[in-house]
């Protein structure tokens, strides 16, 4: 979220459920902030980005993401990233670690 966009990004998406410090929404240049396939306030708690329970995490976000209202916004964004490029932001620092890789697993599948 905090990178310039490039030409090539295509359709860009906010997938954190809170929106970046530091970001003025007005300047954000994205597509769509789709907080529905966010990991739940609850679930990103438990995890706290602590190494040893990424696996857990992935396991119980991956169930968060088979239900409603995150079906639905799974199927628009497959949508969008088969008209083009798809560009998943995030406010994350450590992006391997968070909910933003497993969601792009998700989408490729």
């Amino acid at each position: 979220m905090y990178e310039a966009p490039e030409a090539e990004d295509g359709v860009r998406v906010l997938v954190d459920r809170l929106w970046p410090r530091g970001v003025a929404k007005d300047a954000a240049r994205l597509d769509e902030w789709c907080k529905d396939v966010a990991p739940s306030k609850e679930l990103r708690t438990w995890y706290g980005h602590r190494a040893e329970r990424y696996e857990e995490f992935a396991e119980r976000y991956r169930a968060e993401l088979a239900v409603s209202p995150a079906v639905e916004a799974l199927e628009r964004l497959r949508g969008c990233a088969e008209d083009g490029p798809l560009t998943l932001l995030t406010a994350t620092k450590s992006v391997e670690l968070s909910h933003v890789t497993v969601l792009a697993e998700v989408l490729g599948e």
